[in-house]
């Protein structure tokens, strides 16, 4: 006759989090601080979980949510409406949208250039803040040139100003995580745009192989 045995509880906490945000931690710091002052049988016990976004290409339904966020987003580059509309329609196998329970917290648009269809160009990329996922930005556009490199994009490219600090991070652990160089240029400079606008410094990253 088989061994049957029950299986075991999982074990009981006092506190669930769900997600690690600005809120949470505060919870977590104050657990802490909690169990560094009371005896070892007064401590609570704590567990966070980390909620884990979802990715899925664009639809023009997404447009308003994706054009909202841009426009709440400093450092951004604002579109019309009717753009993302088109690029949600047009370049969707090129792009990607995150979401938490079917809630929209970010997207990305690129394109594959028509003249090097080898060469993957990411236009924009904006996330929701307080979403309570780390590395949002990065995850999304990690998971966004992996569905570009397995179809035979061997480069990455991005024109971003020198203050955007947090893209340019980004960009850096891309070419980190495929062991890629990165090349910098200006693809346009100020002088072309009215208004005092920046150099557009082209970053190029490659070549790309896929894991």
């Amino acid at each position: 006759m088989a061994d049957v045995r029950p299986a075991c509880p999982a074990p009981l906490v006092d506190l669930v989090g769900i997600g690690f945000g600005p809120s949470n931690l505060a919870v977590a710091i104050a657990v802490s601080e909690h169990n560094g002052s009371v005896p070892g049988q007064q401590a609570l016990t704590a567990r966070f979980i980390e909620r884990q976004p979802e990715f899925r290409p664009p639809e023009p339904a997404d447009a308003v949510a994706a054009w909202e966020l841009v426009a709440n987003t400093s450092n951004l580059d604002d579109n019309s409406l009717y753009y993302y509309m088109i690029w949600f329609r047009d370049f969707a196998d090129a792009s990607l949208v995150a979401t938490i329970d079917d809630a929209f917290i970010g997207f990305l648009t690129g394109y594959r250039r028509p003249g090097e269809p080898d060469v993957y160009f990411v236009w924009q990329e904006a996330v929701q803040p307080r979403h309570g996922i780390p590395d949002l930005g990065v995850k999304l556009f990690e998971r966004a040139v992996e569905r570009q490199v397995a179809t035979g994009a061997k480069f990455v490219e991005a024109s971003v100003s020198a203050a955007n600090k947090s893209i340019i991070m980004v960009l850096r652990k891309l070419a980190k995580k495929y062991s890629a160089e990165i090349e910098k240029s200006v693809l346009f400079s100020a002088d072309h745009f009215p208004g005092g606008h920046h150099d557009e410094i082209l970053y190029r990253i490659g070549p790309l192989t896929a894991a």
